[in-house]
């Protein structure tokens, strides 16, 4: 939960666009746009490692103080990578204030293992890794965490069963998102029938083999 926010600084960008913003990363900072709270957006730049600690920390909430000025509490909005999906390129915050209410996507853990995954071909699916939720700022959590010990084959866990770690927060996801589910791949099942019954033919013929001992024909 958010607690005391760390401090991230910044300094203004006069200049805007791709070949900008590619030198400005050449020199260990990091675009970012504020905006928010009837005010006008500001294009700043924050030091990237700072940043990336904070942010990879699983902070969600900053005090952002541009050029030195008073800070503002500002909620992380998004996050824009490069096409390797490896280097953040660009980082939007939005100003808010620490009494107020959010919404937010916030990451989904899966703890225990399912009952269901003892059957043959049965594989776990987490369709949807991040719920969208509504909560005070100062409360927001680094996770929710969702037990799946109990799924069975066939069985599903959707949004709306989740427990959220707050009373007062409010589930904005769609209710019927599948969180998890465990599903038995058919051609796994498939192939396990048919090496069971290969298994009880053999069986079988050697019964009959052991039934019919051979007969002597007599000259």
């Amino acid at each position: 939960m958010t607690t005391k926010a760390p401090i991230l600084k910044g300094i203004k960008r006069d200049r805007v666009g791709s070949r900008y913003s590619r030198r400005l990363r050449q020199t260990g900072m990091t675009p970012a746009v504020v905006y928010g709270h009837g005010r006008e957006p500001v294009s700043v730049a924050v030091s990237t490692e700072d940043a990336y600690h904070h942010i990879f920390s699983g902070e969600r909430v900053f005090e952002l103080s541009i050029d030195g000025e008073k800070s503002d509490t500002c909620l992380l909005k998004a996050l824009q990578y490069d096409h390797l999906g490896t280097e953040i390129v660009h980082i939007d915050f939005a100003r808010v204030s620490m009494d107020e209410r959010v919404e937010l996507r916030v990451m989904v853990k899966l703890v225990g293992t399912p009952v269901g995954l003892k059957v043959a071909g049965a594989i776990l699916e987490h369709p949807a890794t991040e719920l969208l939720i509504e909560c005070r700022v100062t409360n927001i959590p680094d996770f929710i965490k969702v037990d799946i010990s109990q799924l069975e084959e066939g069985e599903s866990i959707h949004a709306r069963s989740v427990q959220l770690p707050g009373a007062e927060m409010v589930l904005k996801s769609d209710q019927d998102a599948i969180v998890a589910r465990v599903e038995v791949l058919r051609h796994v099942e498939e192939e396990v029938a048919e090496v069971a019954a290969e298994a009880e033919g053999e069986e079988g013929e050697e019964g009959e083999a052991k039934a019919e001992p051979e007969v002597e024909e007599k000259a």
